[in-house]
């Protein structure tokens, strides 16, 4: 059998199966939509199968198109997998991953270890999709994402929780208030000054109210806000206190802001990357994963939960 096609053929096929799309997955591997729809001519003629339907609104594929693609897929990451370990030929390996994390996972896990991917595979495109707890959980569950940066996941019977570090929720303030030399404050006392936080929809904001169900005297909103970053800019502004993750916070050499460890109780939650639960990682995605999991030696003490303490999830 002579066939008459090559592996950017199978590549723009696997695109637009994924995408369901010509312009997207034009886009997606750089080509003009013209030549894109050449290389998929080329090879439904060189197979002699129809793999596409197609409309001026939409593309689906054909019964056969569904499963070439799916063998398609195995092949090309069976390729990449080879490629992956194959020094300069990895570098030149072109792609695209897609990692949903919560926005105070961007700040800290995200610029050392996308710096130190890049370095090693500068064909592959990395997308950041920052986003609230729930909806990083979503766009995993879903497949918009190859794999997520949460603290919420682990229950869900569909996805593969993998703990990365716990962290312990500090009270923000500005370094002129009154808590701010403190070496530890209580949620109580907290409460006696102007208490903001988070919205009820937020991930957090779940997780302290049911640390804090039973704890008399627990503070109470004055400002909520929906992001804990504009929190923390109400903060600066001189509004009130917040309760926050450590994460979240600037570093010691902020100018302005400062945080106190958070006790009675000591509320904690756990950052872990997430998958959906029997699905392989794409080679180029699995590198990403497993680049974030040497971030045990990168963090900072002061992220650290400490050892003796009750979790607040």
């Amino acid at each position: 059998m002579n066939i008459k096609f090559d592996l950017a053929d199978l590549q723009a096929f696997a695109a637009v199966a994924e995408l369901q799309s010509f312009r997207a997955a034009a886009e997606a591997i750089h080509l003009s939509q013209p030549a894109f729809s050449r290389r998929i001519d080329k090879l439904e003629e060189a197979l002699g199968v129809r793999l596409l339907d197609r409309t001026t609104r939409r593309v689906t594929l054909t019964t056969v198109g569904r499963d070439f693609a799916r063998k398609t897929q195995q092949w090309l990451d069976d390729l990449d997998g080879m490629l992956m370990g194959l020094g300069d030929v990895a570098a030149r390996r072109m792609g695209e991953v897609t990692i949903a994390c919560v926005p105070s996972a961007v700040y800290y896990f995200l610029p050392q270890v996308v710096k130190r991917y890049h370095e090693r595979f500068p064909g592959i495109r990395v997308k950041i999709h920052d986003a609230s707890a729930n909806e990083v959980l979503l766009a995993v569950a879903q497949g918009d994402a190859d794999f997520g940066l949460n603290f919420i996941g682990s229950q869900e019977a569909e996805i593969e929780f993998k703990p990365v570090l716990a962290e312990r929720f500090v009270a923000a303030c500005r370094r002129d208030h009154v808590l701010a030399r403190r070496k530890k404050v209580s949620w109580a006392e907290l409460g006696q000054h102007d208490f903001m936080s988070v919205g009820k929809t937020s991930g957090n904001r779940l997780l302290m109210d049911l640390a804090l169900a039973n704890v008399p005297d627990r503070p109470q909103c004055r400002y909520e806000a929906k992001h804990v970053t504009t929190l923390l800019g109400l903060v600066e502004a001189g509004l009130g206190v917040a309760a926050v993750p450590s994460l979240a916070m600037p570093g010691k050499d902020h100018p302005t802001l400062v945080s106190i460890p958070l006790v009675e109780p000591v509320v904690t939650r756990q950052m872990g990357l997430i998958k959906r639960r029997g699905r392989s990682l794409s080679p180029a995605a699995q590198q990403l994963y497993d680049l974030l999991l040497t971030t045990r030696s990168l963090r900072p003490r002061s992220a650290l939960a400490p050892q003796k303490i009750q979790s607040g999830r």
